[in-house]
Formats: structure tokens, C-alpha cells, sequence
């Protein structure tokens, strides 16, 4: 069910992209703001580990420097039949983990200090198999094929406004202006709601990997509840990578459209539901 929910999201945001092209840049005004989106992505896609980790402040770490930490990677990345990824630690006292890079035989699994001060090793393993289920899913992939198509809109939409796209002499400029604010508001939330069923897939394809969904749950109640007591200084741009987003404010109705994250109370009712065989 979440995978069709990502194919609809998906082809939403090609169906934007493409009307959006089609009333403003017409076929080549597309092709431009593709590629310039296309680039950008491409170049974070292949750079992302390295700068992901810088912006964490991350060091990596071998069987030697955190002998638990490795072998407890090694076992689950096993199970879930795939190579071993660099694994890092990054300095906060928040608990909290991410997976970044551009396919498993190049991925990373980071966890922060306070992850692995403050919560059990049933609900460490959850978390680990979390992350193992993004890089396992090639999330970093469909990450960068919608941020370029969301990139691309808002690219569209800008130079459609400045530069008169289309081929209607008497456009209206109100229309225009319009459709520049609009259109890349649009691609974000549905760019957004791509991502938070993703974590809903990692959630689902963690709990298969580690075989604790209910330790997971617990782990996600105390990352949410940290993460709002415990601040941490991160560039915003990587906070979203986060099993729960480290910059998250409190906040529901209409703000969770704008999230990246869904929320943890839900996340921890379908964990649960795993667990009860529903």
C-alpha cells in the first residue's frame, strides 16, 4: 500500500511538472529547468554521504573504535542481505540516527552519541534496522528523483514568471505570479508527503529486519521526546535524514503537511499493529 501511495505522489508531481511546463516554459522552458534541477541533484547524489556527514560533524568508525556499535551493524545489514555500510558517530547529545548515500555498496549508517546513551539495545537494534530498511529500499534514489522534480517546477515556474514562457502574448502577469508562488509550494507538499511514507516503509521493512517492531516503537517515543528537551545544531537542509527530525517543532493540522517526518504517534500505532499480527 505505501509503495502504491509513492507511485501516485510520483506521478503527481510529473503530472505538475508537466502542466506547469506545458501553461509556462513549453516543451524547451522543460527541458531547461529539468537539467538545471537534474545537476544539482545529480552532483548531492554522489557528494551526499561526505556532506551529510560534515554537516553532522559525524566521524566514521571502525570494529575496532566502537566493537558494539560494528558488530551489532554487521548482524542486522546480514539479515537484510546487504554489504556492510561505513558506519559514524556524530557528537549530540540528542539521540537520534540517520542512513545517507547513493546506493547500498556506498551507504552510511550514523548514529549520535545520545542514541547510544539513552536508549536499550532491543530499541538500538530497532533503529539500526530502520536506517539498514532506507538503504535497503534505495531511498537516497527516489529522494533525488523528487527533489529534482520539485526542483525543476520551481525552476519552471521562476523563469516562466520572469522571462514570459509560453507562447500567449497576452498572458496574464497575475497568473503568472501565481502560479511562481504556488507551483513550488505544491511540489514541496508533495514532495513531503513522499518522504514521510517512506518512513513509513522503513518503519514496516525495519520491524521485518530486526524482528522487534514493539522496540522500534519505544525507540521512536524516546528520539520524539528528546527531540523536543535536547537541541541540536544542524544545517536544517540535512535534518530531514533523520529518523526523527532533529528540528522538528510541536505542531499538527496543517503543519504536517509541510513534514517530512509523519507523526510519531502514528508510526508507532501501525509498529504496534505489526506486532499484534494486524
Amino acid at each position: 500500500m505505501s509503495n502504491m501511495k509513492v507511485f501516485m505522489l510520483m506521478a503527481g508531481l510529473t503530472a505538475l511538472f508537466m502542466a506547469i511546463g506545458g501553461a509556462l516554459g513549453g516543451q524547451g522552458g522543460m527541458l531547461v529547468a529539468l537539467g538545471f534541477a537534474g545537476v544539482s541533484n545529480v552532483v548531492m547524489y554522489f557528494m551526499s554521504s561526505t556532506m551529510v556527514l560534515r554537516m553532522y560533524r559525524a566521524q566514521v568508525v571502525d570494529a575496532r573504535q566502537a566493537p558494539e556499535l560494528y558488530a551489532l551493524v554487521d548482524r542486522l545489514r546480514q539479515r537484510a542481505g546487504l554489504p556492510m555500510p561505513t558506519v559514524a558517530v556524530a557528537p549530540h547529545q540528542q539521540p537520534n540516527a540517520f542512513a545517507t548515500g547513493r546506493n547500498p555498496e556506498h551507504a552510511v549508517v550514523c548514529v549520535t552519541q545520545g542514541l547510544l546513551q539513552m536508549i536499550s539495545p532491543d530499541e538500538l537494534e530497532g533503529v539500526l534496522a530502520h536506517e539498514l530498511a532506507h538503504v535497503k529500499n534505495r531511498d537516497m534514489l527516489l529522494q533525488t528523483m523528487t527533489a529534482t522534480l520539485a526542483g525543476a517546477i520551481s525552476n519552471l515556474a521562476y523563469f516562466g514568471f520572469l522571462f514570459g514562457g509560453g507562447r500567449d502574448d497576452d498572458r496574464n502577469p497575475l497568473a503568472a505570479l501565481g502560479m511562481m508562488i504556488l507551483a513550488p509550494i505544491a511540489a514541496m507538499l508533495l514532495q513531503m508527503a513522499i518522504s514521510r511514507q517512506r518512513e513509513f516503509k522503513a518503519d514496516a521493512v525495519g520491524a521485518e529486519i530486526s524482528g522487534r517492531p514493539l522496540a522500534l516503537a519505544g525507540a521512536l517515543k524516546k528520539l520524539d521526546a528528546a527531540a523536543h528537551q535536547i537541541p541540536m545544531q544542524v544545517n536544517p537542509a540535512a535534518a530531514p535524514l533523520a529518523q526523527v527530525n532533529p528540528l522538528a517543532a510541536r505542531g499538527g493540522g496543517v503543519m504536517k503537511l509541510f513534514s517530512t517526518h509523519p507523526p510519531t504517534a502514528e508510526r508507532v500505532a501501525r509498529l504496534e499493529a505489526i506486532a499484534a499480527g494486524r
